[in-house]
């Protein structure tokens, strides 16, 4: 994972968020980079009475987004003290916005549901948008479920070098072990042995995982890292049972089908159904 840059982490002034908040400024110290505190207000684009009702002090909506994303930026302080931290308010749709600045950044974090709330239904999962369109990892925040688990990233045939590479970090950073797996799809009637004794698709995954492993080891030195082929007919449901016990789960963005032509639909499975912390991993415009 590139070490350039800050974390930037969304906040609404949900839960969902304020725990992204402070997993990001937790991940920021131990990266030792700085802090970008982001909100973004969804009123400009409903109504232009945005100012202060005339009589009420510290009122009106540009108030309001002011007060929340100074309450962002003073969770994210109290997690970390002495955490370099930045705040920025912007007006507009959340996902456009964190997509726009995630260039040249180690990470952006977002809690697992919409930011602006009830107003983040109107404009779709940012979470997924920005799976799709950010320039860096996205990490996905729900409850840390299993602050002390395993680091676990999945990687499919070429090897995922880049959900290689981000799990490395994250696992080196936290000093957590690091798992990997691959999952050999097999669909109803699959034969698993050749008779023959000619190449099967076991043989293949388990050439994958242990190249993969071997990489990992080069990657995070010092770090325990294991690995295992897993077997099953639905690549994201053997990923999601592997991962119940994994502190954060890494995946890359492409898989075996396509949602709105960005988004692999393993990545899109794991992003709705993981319990845990998720990363997405990607590097500039990569598709």
């Amino acid at each position: 994972m590139q070490q350039n840059g800050a974390i930037v982490a969304g906040y609404d002034g949900s839960a969902e968020a304020l725990a992204a908040v402070r997993w990001a400024a937790h991940h920021a110290n131990l990266r030792d980079c700085a802090l970008h505190v982001v909100h973004c207000s969804l009123w400009p684009l409903l109504t232009r009475k945005l100012g202060p009702v005339p009589g009420i002090a510290d009122s009106g909506l540009e108030r309001s987004a002011q007060a929340i994303l100074a309450e962002g930026v003073a969770a994210a302080k109290a997690a970390m003290p002495g955490l370099e931290v930045e705040g920025t308010l912007f007006h507009g749709l959340p996902a456009s916005y964190l997509a726009r600045i995630s260039d040249g950044q180690a990470m952006v974090a977002v809690g697992s549901r919409g930011l602006g709330g009830f107003l983040g239904l109107l404009v779709g999962s940012v979470s997924l948008e920005l799976a799709a369109t950010a320039t860096c990892p996205v990490a996905v925040i729900r409850p840390d479920v299993n602050p002390a688990g395993p680091v676990i990233v999945a990687v499919d045939g070429s090897g995922s070098p880049t959900a290689l590479e981000d799990a490395c970090v994250m696992a080196s950073v936290s000093q957590a072990a690091l798992s990997v797996i691959h999952v050999q799809h097999t669909p109803a009637g699959y034969l698993q042995k050749d008779p023959t004794g000619a190449p099967t698709a076991q043989s293949g995954a388990e050439e994958v995982l242990a190249a993969a492993v071997i990489r990992a080891r080069a990657l995070a030195p010092g770090i325990p890292v294991d690995g295992a082929v897993l077997v099953g007919r639905s690549i994201p449901h053997a990923i999601l049972t592997a991962s119940m016990h994994a502190r954060i789960l890494v995946v890359g963005t492409k898989g075996h089908g396509f949602l709105r032509e960005t988004i692999g639909s393993t990545a899109h499975a794991v992003l709705h159904h993981a319990r845990g912390p998720v990363l997405i991993s990607r590097r500039g415009t990569e598709q």
